[in-house]
C-alpha cells in the first residue's frame, strides 16, 4: 500500500492508473478508522480496481468551538486497517498542503438542503466539505466516490455539488455500520465513558421504535418524530439537537410519509454529539 502525501504525487499515481485503463474508487475519511470505514473501503474494492482512501482532519469544516484539535488521529494505525482491506493508496497531507498560504476557493452549497439537520447546527460545516471533497475527487481523479449513510445530509450534498459542477464522479451511499447492540459506529464513540455508551443506545433505539410504528401504518410526519422524542428524552444524559424527517434524498419537508423519508437525529450525550438516522420507505 502506497502512503502520499503531497498533491503532486497523488495525482501522478491516479494519472498512471488511468493511463493504465484503472478505474478509481474513492474513500474520503478523517481517520479514527472503525468497522464502519471498512464497509466503504470494500464496497470501493468490490466496484474499482483501485481504491484509495483519504486520510485528513480537515480543519475548513469544523467551527470555532468544535472539536479538531481533540479529534482522534491514529494514522499508522489506521494504515493497518487500511492495508488489510487491499487498499492501494492512501493520501494523508498536512493542512498546509491542501490549504496553502493565499488559499481562497471554496466552494459553498448555498441551497435549503444545508440550512437544516447538521447545517443549521454547524454553519460552516458543509462548505468545508464541499471543499475538501472537492479537491479530493480532483486529486485522485476518483470514477466513484463512497460514503455512509450515518452522514446521510452530507450524501445529499455532496451529490449536489457532483451535478451541480458536472463533476464526472459516481456517489455511492453506503449503509449504517452498527455495533451488535445498535448503537451506530463513529470516530467520536471513542469520547464515551462506558455510562455514557450505554446512554447513547438511545439514538438507535428511538429510531427503531418509529420504525415500528411507521411499519405498522403510522405515516404522520409529527407523531413519527414525538415517538423518537419522547424516547430520547427517557434518557437523563441525553439531549436533543434535533429530530428531522424530510423526503429522501431532496430534503424537503412532508406532512405524511408517502415516499422515502430520512428520520435523522443529532443528541448530546453529556457533551458528546452523535448523530443517527433510518430511512423510511426505503425499496
Amino acid at each position: 500500500m502506497k502512503i502520499f502525501r503531497t498533491v503532486k504525487e497523488t495525482q501522478a499515481f491516479a494519472e498512471k492508473m488511468k493511463r493504465e485503463g484503472k478505474t478509481i474508487g474513492l474513500c474520503p475519511t478523517m481517520g479514527a478508522l472503525h468497522e464502519g470505514h471498512m464497509t466503504l473501503m470494500r464496497a470501493a474494492r468490490a466496484a474499482c480496481d483501485i481504491v484509495i482512501a483519504s486520510v485528513f482532519v480537515n480543519p475548513t469544516q469544523f467551527g470555532p468551538t468544535e472539536d479538531y484539535d481533540a479529534y482522534p488521529r491514529r494514522f499508522e494505525e489506521d494504515c493497518k486497517k487500511l492495508e488489510a482491506e487491499g487498499v492501494d493508496a492512501v493520501f494523508h497531507p498536512e493542512p498546509s498542503e491542501m490549504y496553502p498560504d493565499g488559499y481562497c476557493t471554496y466552494v459553498n452549497v448555498d441551497g435549503d438542503i444545508t440550512h437544516k439537520l447538521c447545517g443549521a447546527q454547524r454553519p460552516i460545516h458543509f462548505r468545508g466539505v464541499a471543499t475538501v471533497v472537492t479537491k479530493l475527487m480532483n486529486i485522485t481523479r476518483a470514477d466513484e466516490a463512497f460514503f455512509g449513510q450515518k452522514d446521510a445530509q452530507q450524501v445529499v450534498v455532496v451529490c449536489r455539488f457532483v451535478s451541480d459542477l458536472n463533476l464526472p464522479v459516481h456517489v455511492n451511499m453506503v449503509p449504517i455500520c452498527r455495533e451488535e447492540n445498535g448503537l451506530a459506529r463513529s470516530s467520536r464513540n471513542v469520547y464515551l465513558s462506558p455510562e455514557e455508551r450505554k446512554a447513547a443506545l438511545i439514538l438507535s433505539q428511538s429510531l427503531k421504535k418509529a420504525k415500528v410504528a411507521y411499519e405498522a401504518g403510522e405515516k404522520d410526519v409529527e407523531t413519527l418524530k414525538k415517538i423518537v422524542s419522547d424516547s430520547i428524552q427517557t434518557e437523563p444524559i441525553a439531549s436533543i439537537d434535533y429530530v428531522d424527517l424530510f423526503s429522501f434524498p431532496d430534503l424537503k419537508p412532508m406532512t405524511m410519509v408517502n415516499k422515502e423519508a430520512l428520520l435523522a437525529i443529532a443528541v448530546k450525550i453529556n457533551k458528546i454529539r452523535l448523530i443517527d438516522n433510518i430511512i423510511l420507505g426505503a425499496k
